[in-house]
This record gives C-alpha cells, structure tokens and sequence, in this order.
C-alpha cells in the first residue's frame, strides 16, 4: 500500500496521540502505515490546525515522560543478577551495573526532554539573591550630564 503522503484530520490525530503517550515522532515515523517524518513537517508548516495540535501534543508528552521516569525509578527487576561459579550453581547476587547505567540514562534523557518541552514546569528554577538568601537588589546609578552636551 506504501506510506500517507495526503493529510487527513484522522492521520494528524493518530500522530499526535502517539506522541503523548510518550512516543518520538522517529518512532511513529517508522511503522509501515505512518507517513514519514519529511512528510510530517510539510504538514506541520502547512496545516495550522495540525501545528496547534501537535504542540499541544509536545506539550502533554513531557507529563508522560515524567510518568514514565516514575515507572523506571520504581522497576528494579533487572537491578540485580545472579553470579555463578565455575560449576554452573549459583553462589550469590552482584548489581548489574549495565541493567542500572541504563536505566539512568533513560532517566537523564527523559528528564532532559521534559526540561526543553516544559521549561516552566519542569526546568530548574533560578534564583537571584543577594548572597545571603535574600531578593537581589539592583541600584540605578544616573550619570552627571556632562556638561558639554548642555
């Protein structure tokens, strides 16, 4: 059948429903019935009501990225492996140092990307102070007019 290349208000929610459960547009890209992703910004730049759409899209994914944060932080069922000895038994446990490297680099990326798609809400907060906790005060210092420019 080959990929959508013409709009359509039902392709363009498909799209977007994908992208807030959390999938990247790569992604929804590469299943067979999907258009691909030029085709999609062609869309983007063409259709206002499927930009709007679609940032609304952008906007919940970084809640459900937040979400799934929670699910990996909580999943400690590849945290641990069993260690053998030379007969095959198994001796002990050991951290599966891949298993957790892993899941905190999905941590990082997800918190990264819901950083940039929700700065307000997910971005680090910067506070200016004084030094010692309190508001920064800023002094306006007006200039003399010099006297030949009178």
């Amino acid at each position: 059948m080959g990929r959508p290349t013409k709009y359509s208000q039902k392709m363009a929610d498909l799209i977007c429903d994908q992208i807030t459960e959390g999938r990247s547009l790569r992604s929804i890209c590469r299943d067979e019935d999907m258009p691909n992703t030029a085709t999609v910004f062609r869309w983007l730049a063409r259709h206002e009501d499927f930009a709007k759409l679609y940032a609304h899209a952008r906007d919940a994914q970084a809640d459900a990225l937040v979400d799934e944060m929670i699910d990996i932080a909580d999943d400690g069922s590849n945290d641990w492996m069993e260690q053998r000895g030379r007969d095959g038994e198994v001796t002990g446990w050991k951290e599966n140092g891949e298993s957790l490297k892993r899941s905190a680099l999905r941590l990082s990326t997800r918190q990264w990307i819901a950083e940039k798609l929700k700065p307000k809400k997910y971005g680090n907060k910067v506070a200016l102070t004084d030094g010692e906790g309190g508001p920064l005060t800023v002094n306006v210092i007006q200039r003399a007019a010099h006297p030949s420019s009178e």
